[in-house]
């Protein structure tokens, strides 16, 4: 049966890895429950490839599976899923995108929870709105104005996505739309290795689109931090009133992990920003789009439909304070000055890294983000027998918050690990706190998958050999 041919590797990697069959057939069981007549068919297929493996390999591998005992308490899951699951939670009714691996997964996902949530079951009537556009640049333009007259909507993409949106984006930035974009990176450049994992995006996101640009950025490291990012990235960009990135990648996007059960706080209401309802506008005089009077660089903003003292219009070119068109210079630089300020405001709202000390105290620190977050910590493990100790901090949002520098200022060798070729993450960090430049040291992986635990050691190692020699 050629259709069955796939499922021999199952039987090849239990000789393999010894895993025990019996648990291969329940799997077999619950998988075709509805077909119960697959379930032979599939467990022979399933031992061609056993009894190959065991002919002609030596079975098992030094590396096992082995039970792990009581996994009550956590679940198998995406990162994509989590994303759809978090979108839908925070209140987003409005997702345009164009299919792109991937990061399509995302959609599905929120389509899925969306037919079973939000659809009115006296009428069937759908509350939401879910667009395939034609291409990513019209996803990014549908999701702008859907924010603009007050809904919560996002597009899920990958770089070549990012790429074709930037134009949108530094508009969204410029006439300050709230608007959220999933991006589940992959390899590039151009269109890459779509099936491969990498964390290629970090700049192209930080200050996507031409002029001068700065975008809020959220890390997860799992599928449970994708599903509470997805979140906060929709709080953070009312409340600041800007495109806000959320970064997964293909490793987190696509393969199940294991995490703890999520939790939700039914107490939880949206963070809407700055927006004056009917009664805020009907003291008011007149409305001023753009004008910021609590310091914090964020102005405040209407929705459309609510009062006509309100700003309905918003401008992408050049504006005064007042929202007027302007080619003045004093008017254009000051309100760039002000995003500035909303800039530093942001700091004070996106989560803050996580941190874990070593043993004892060192001068050595290894930063990474995202996916990388596994290598890290069994790294640290293997280096701390080899009497190698070094403190960790995990980055989980750009711009940098205040601990983050202390960390960086607080050690003498740094070192920066992460998924591409260029070291952006360090790049980064080198433009916010370039007075610690000289003590950041990249251990970069690049090849399209998973970073492991060997590359981080590998490269510590090697640094502080060359330094004991030197």
């Amino acid at each position: 049966r050629i259709l069955m041919k796939n499922i021999a590797y199952v039987g090849a990697l239990a000789a393999l890895l010894d895993i025990d069959l019996a648990i291969v057939r329940k799997l077999l069981e619950e998988t075709f429950a509805r077909k119960p007549q697959l379930v032979e068919s599939n467990l022979q297929a399933i031992m061609l490839g056993y009894d190959y493996a065991a002919e002609n390999f030596t079975c098992p591998l030094p590396v096992r599976a082995e039970e792990i005992g009581d996994n009550s308490g956590n679940i198998l899951i995406n990162g994509n899923d989590a994303t759809g699951l978090g979108c839908l939670f925070a209140g987003a009714t409005v997702g345009a995108w164009y299919p792109i691996t991937p990061s399509t997964g995302v959609m599905d996902s929120f389509t899925r929870y969306c037919e079973k949530f939000r659809v009115d079951p006296k009428t069937g009537d759908k509350r939401f709105c879910i667009i395939q556009a034609e291409d990513e640049l019209a996803a990014a333009g549908m999701v702008i104005g859907a924010n603009w007259v007050g809904a919560r909507a996002f597009t899920p993409t990958s770089g070549p996505g990012v790429s074709l949106m930037s134009e949108f984006i530094g508009f969204a930035y410029y006439a300050e739309i709230p608007s959220v974009f999933i991006d589940v990176q992959r390899v590039g450049p151009s269109t890459g290795m779509p099936t491969r994992t990498q964390q290629c995006d970090v700049m192209a996101c930080a200050y996507a689109s031409h002029g001068d640009t700065k975008h809020p950025i959220l890390f997860p490291a799992n599928p449970h931090e994708c599903f509470e990012m997805s979140v906060k990235a929709f709080d953070l960009a009312e409340r600041l009133q800007t495109p806000v990135f959320m970064l997964s990648d293909l490793d987190i996007g696509m393969n199940d992990w294991m995490i703890p059960e999520m939790t939700w706080n039914d107490t939880y209401r949206p963070d809407r920003g700055k927006v004056l309802g009917p009664g805020e506008l009907e003291k008011m005089d007149r409305f001023v789009r753009y004008l910021d009077v609590d310091g914090d660089g964020i102005a405040y903003r209407t929705v459309p439909g609510e009062d006509p003292k309100g700003a309905y219009f918003t401008r992408g070119s050049g504006h005064n304070r007042y929202g007027a068109y302007t080619e003045d210079s004093t008017e254009y630089q000051e309100v760039m000055d002000r995003l500035l300020v909303k800039w530093e405001t942001a700091k004070t709202m996106v989560p803050d890294a996580v941190m874990s000390r070593a043993d004892q105290a060192t001068g050595l620190g290894i930063v990474a983000y995202g996916s990388s977050d596994g290598a890290v910590i069994e790294a640290r493990d293997r280096l701390e027998e080899e009497g190698i100790h070094a403190d960790y901090l995990r980055i989980r949002a750009f711009p940098f918050s205040r601990e983050v520098v202390e960390f960086l200022r607080s050690h003498d060798t740094i070192f920066v690990v992460e998924q591409n070729r260029d070291a952006q993450m360090k790049s980064l960090l080198m433009m916010e706190a370039n007075d610690i430049a000289d003590r950041l040291v990249s251990i970069l992986h690049y090849n399209g998958m998973p970073i492991p635990s060997e590359c981080v050691v590998a490269g510590i190692r090697a640094h502080q050999g060359t330094e004991a020699a030197a």
